[in-house]
């Protein structure tokens, strides 16, 4: 029987940010990441061809279509809050006009069921955009969640 890969399952993972200055042993442990996805724009191009078609007396238009820019959705990060300040100082620094110095590279792993890495995806230049934590009510016992939207660049698979 020949082998047949793993269908990998999205609540093993690992998102790894480090962010300058801080004092935390983990800066990237979040409960849910979404917006991981890369898109190329595709242009399409319509030539007119000596060939005629039928009993046309003009030429054939061919459509082609062709790859443009790639883009890279922005990353949405939520984890339970913390005492910890560290998202909230990286959003700060960025917010006083400090962004371009505030970019951070990052990795998401996620593991299989034996709990080996199988997938690893690198971004890059991440920056964050936004800011924002649950919505607070008195009869509620769910965790406070913290939110962080970051503008990537790239997002790259690396295995």
């Amino acid at each position: 029987m020949a082998d047949i890969p793993e269908i990998l399952t999205n609540s093993r993972f690992y998102l790894e940010l480090k962010l300058d200055g801080s004092q935390e042993p983990i800066d990237g442990y979040f409960m849910e990441c979404q917006g991981f996805k890369r898109t190329q724009d595709v242009i399409e191009v319509a030539e007119v061809t000596p060939q005629q078609w039928g009993q046309a007396k003009a030429g054939l238009v061919v459509r082609t279509k062709i790859p443009g820019n790639v883009k890279t959705n922005n990353l949405v990060l939520r984890r339970g809050m913390t005492i910890s300040m560290t998202m909230w100082k990286w959003f700060k620094a960025v917010e006083e006009g400090n962004w371009a110095k505030q970019r951070r590279d990052g990795s998401l792993v996620i593991y299989n069921q034996g709990a080996v890495e199988t997938a690893r995806f690198e971004f890059r230049r991440a920056w964050p955009s936004s800011y924002k934590i649950t919505d607070l009510n008195a009869s509620a016992n769910e965790f406070e969640v913290e939110e962080m939207e970051l503008a990537v660049e790239e997002l790259i698979r690396l295995n």
